[in-house]
């Protein structure tokens, strides 16, 4: 992929090294032979709506060679598996968002005492019970979690978004529908399943913005969207051993067109943080 600015070439990136693309300047033109090298890539183009959220995708026709028998599997896919798949995705994310206090200090028993009371479906929305508690522990008692708002809103609006791009990717690799949702139920909104697989790794772009904010940063700016794009190649531990976040949003999205096919019952997610007490410390992906 060639970079122009007046003309000029500023950059060139090897295609296959492109994850995806966020587009959030203005005046912004792209090739036709750039989008159909990346949709061969499965790597999605993102168009942003003011204060970086997204407001179009365009991904490609097929991305794996069992699409078509992974596709009606996922669309037969019976309810009470559903479920079971969902309380496992949210158990992992608030295991993932105590990991995130641990590394602030902070107890994690007001987290952990949740996670076993998540029953399939998280009919009681436990999820939400942790997110209350989440917040004002991690970004203080003033922090309202806005999407609207600018400042860290804004900083955790770019960096899920650059997880729920890389998710889509994995998503639509693995031979499944983005749309075609777990939990996520919005009808006009075209990453469902996007959506419902990136939970568990959202607290890794929360610890990001906390480290951001020590630094001092307070606003989007080039060095900050480098961050937290950055945040998508950091190393996690999963049973297979270290790997980078996308690695493992892949095994994540192999793992569920298996289950939608009747080959297992569990999910591959990244390793659960370790606690040698209630506030132990462990370290969260940080890109320097």
């Amino acid at each position: 992929m060639v970079v122009s600015e007046d003309k000029a070439e500023v950059a060139r990136i090897a295609l296959d090294d492109i994850a995806a693309i966020i587009a959030s300047a203005h005046g912004l033109t792209y090739s036709n032979n750039l989008l159909v090298a990346l949709a061969e890539r499965n790597a999605p183009l993102i168009i942003c709506s003011p204060n970086f959220t997204p407001s179009a995708y365009l991904w490609p026709v097929s991305g794996n060679h069992r699409q078509a028998a992974r596709m009606d599997a996922q669309v037969a896919s019976s309810v009470p598996m559903g479920k079971r798949l969902w309380k496992t995705i949210v158990q992992a994310k608030i295991a993932q968002q105590a990991g995130v206090l641990a590394s602030l200090g902070v107890s994690v028993t007001v987290l952990t005492a949740l996670i076993p009371k998540v029953r399939s479906g998280d009919p009681d929305n436990v999820e939400a019970m942790a997110a209350k508690r989440y917040w004002p522990l991690a970004f203080g008692t003033d922090f309202r979690r806005d999407r609207s708002l600018p400042g860290p809103n804004a900083m955790l609006n770019y960096g899920y978004m650059v997880l729920r791009a890389a998710m889509a990717r994995a998503i639509m690799g693995a031979g499944l529908h983005p749309s075609l949702g777990i939990h996520h139920r919005n009808e006009v909104n075209p990453m469902r399943l996007a959506d419902d697989l990136m939970e568990p790794f959202r607290p890794f772009t929360d610890r990001t913005v906390l480290s951001l904010r020590q630094m001092g940063e307070t606003e989007i700016n080039s060095d900050v969207k480098k961050t937290l794009a950055a945040v998508a190649y950091a190393d996690v531990p999963t049973q297979r051993g270290t790997t980078p976040v996308m690695g493992a949003m892949i095994a994540l999205a192999t793992s569920l067109a298996q289950n939608y096919e009747g080959e297992r019952t569990d999910l591959d997610l990244p390793d659960a943080p370790k606690f040698n007490g209630a506030s132990s410390q462990i370290t969260l992906p940080m890109v320097d």
